[in-house]
C-alpha cells in the first residue's frame, strides 16, 4: 500500500513548481524572517505579506486557500502566547475574574497577541507552499547548496525516510490485527477496554519493529558507503531568470520592512 498521505508534495505543472528548489527555499526562509522581523501591530505590512502568500498559492495552481487552510493548524500552538494579552502593560480594555484573581486585558497585549498569531499563520503558509511545490529530495539538495551543515540535512533526510518506515510498520500491524479480529455481536473483545488493550500492545510492537527495521536500514546504508552525505548529480548553476526572481523577492522583503 502506498503511503501517499504522508507526502505533502502535490505534483502540479505550475510556475512555482518549475522554479529552482534553491530559489524557493531561500525565498521561503526570507519571507519567514521578514514576517518575524516586522514590528508588532504593523498591519499594512501584514496585509502585504498575506497578499504575497496568496499570490504564491495562486501561482502554484493549488488554489488560493490551499496554504491558508492548512496553516490554520498552527493557530492552537500560537495561542501559547495568550498570557501576553494579560501581562503586557497598557490601557485596560476589559477585566476577567478567575476565582480569586482578576486579570486585565490590555490593548497593547491584544495587539501583540494578534501579531504573533498572524505571523505564525503567515510563516506556516510559506512552509506549506514550499513543501507542496518541491519534492523532498530537491529540498535536501537545496539545503546543501546554500551551505546548511551536513549533519542537520542528514537528520532531516533520515527523519523523513524513517517516518515512512514507521507508517509502513503501522499498516502491517493494522492488517495483522484485522486478519485476527473477526467481530462478533455482543462479544467482550469488541469493547472499548479490549480495543484500548490491543492498541497499547500495537504501540509497543510498533516501537520495537520500527526500531529494529531502522537499524537494518542504517546498516544496509553503511554497507553501501553511506557517510552522512547523500550523493547526487552535480547541482546545475542557477538560470538567469531564477537569479532575477531571487533578487527581486529578497529586495521586496527588505523594502516592506523599511518602508512600512
Amino acid at each position: 500500500m502506498h503511503i501517499h498521505f504522508l507526502d505533502p508534495y502535490r505534483p502540479v505543472d505550475s510556475p512555482l513548481h518549475r522554479l529552482d528548489a534553491r530559489v524557493k527555499l531561500v525565498l521561503a526562509l526570507g519571507f519567514i524572517l521578514a514576517v518575524a522581523l516586522a514590528p508588532v501591530g504593523r498591519w499594512p505590512a501584514y496585509i502585504l505579506f498575506l497578499a504575497l502568500a496568496l499570490s504564491a498559492a495562486v501561482l502554484s495552481r493549488l488554489g488560493a486557500g490551499f496554504a491558508a487552510r492548512r496553516a490554520l493548524l498552527a493557530l492552537p500552538f500560537a495561542l501559547a502566547a495568550l498570557p501576553l494579552a494579560f501581562s503586557t502593560p497598557g490601557a485596560p480594555l476589559a477585566e476577567v475574574h478567575v476565582g480569586m484573581w482578576s486579570l486585565r486585558v490590555t490593548g497593547a497585549g491584544v495587539e501583540r497577541l494578534a501579531s504573533i498569531v498572524l505571523k505564525s499563520w503567515l510563516s506556516v503558509q510559506a512552509g506549506t507552499l514550499l513543501a507542496a511545490t518541491t519534492p523532498f529530495p530537491d529540498l535536501l539538495m537545496a539545503m546543501r547548496a546554500i551551505y546548511i551543515p551536513r549533519l542537520p540535512v542528514a537528520i532531516f533526510g533520515l527523519m523523513w525516510r524513517y517516518l515512512f518506515v514507521l507508517a509502513d510498520e503501522a499498516l502491517r500491524l493494522t492488517r495483522a490485527r484485522d486478519a485476527r479480529s473477526g467481530s462478533l455481536d455482543g462479544a467482550a473483545r469488541s469493547s472499548v477496554l479490549w480495543r484500548a488493550r490491543v492498541t497499547g500492545h500495537m504501540a509497543g510492537n510498533l516501537f520495537l519493529r520500527g526500531y529494529e527495521r531502522s537499524e537494518r536500514i542504517y546498516h544496509a546504508m553503511l554497507a553501501r558507503g553511506y557517510d552522512g552525505e547523500i550523493r547526487t548529480l552535480p547541482v546545475p548553476p542557477l538560470r538567469r531568470r531564477d537569479g532575477l526572481i531571487l533578487g527581486a523577492g529578497l529586495t521586496l522583503f527588505v523594502l516592506l520592512l523599511i518602508l512600512l
